[in-house]
């Protein structure tokens, strides 16, 4: 675990739930579904996402910019500081998307900074049924910039 840190994640966590538009319907569904489980912890969304969720929930959301206008741009840099500990991201994979370039800087900040994330209703599922979205949780993030400077140091 050299270069690496452990990140605690408090047992309310904070939820970032975001969907494209053929996937809104789906999200929609599974947020009610889930209500008695999201309640217990701090909901983000991106802007129509959000307004969506907020209406049909009752839920309390705070709302980033919609995706296209800098939505997904947000949502990455608060997963970067550490203000976010899951994201929930019902994309849809058979239609393009403008700011494409967005969503898979956002995907790849997910992955660089461990954080769960679910791209489908299963894997959401699958979070919020584990015993760890309940409790604290300790997840490895790697000091990327330190194995970087190390490996420009090794090549000399």
């Amino acid at each position: 675990m050299s270069g690496a840190k452990k990140v605690r994640m408090q047992p309310r966590k904070r939820v970032v739930l975001i969907a494209h538009d053929r996937r809104k319907a789906d999200l929609l569904a599974w947020v009610e579904y889930n209500r008695p489980v999201l309640a217990e912890h701090d909901l983000f969304a991106t802007g129509t996402t959000g307004g969506l969720i907020a209406a049909r929930t009752g839920l309390d959301v705070t709302r980033f910019r919609s995706g296209p206008l800098g939505g997904d741009q947000q949502v990455g840099a608060q997963i970067a500081e550490g203000a976010l500990d899951i994201l929930i991201f019902f994309w849809d994979p058979l239609e393009p998307q403008p700011h494409d370039p967005d969503v898979k800087a956002l995907l790849r900040l997910a992955v660089l900074y461990n954080i769960p994330t679910a791209c489908n209703r299963a894997t959401a599922d699958f979070i919020v049924a584990t015993p760890l979205f309940h409790g604290p949780y300790d997840r490895i993030v790697e000091d990327h910039a330190a194995a970087r400077e190390a490996l420009v140091a090794a090549r000399g």
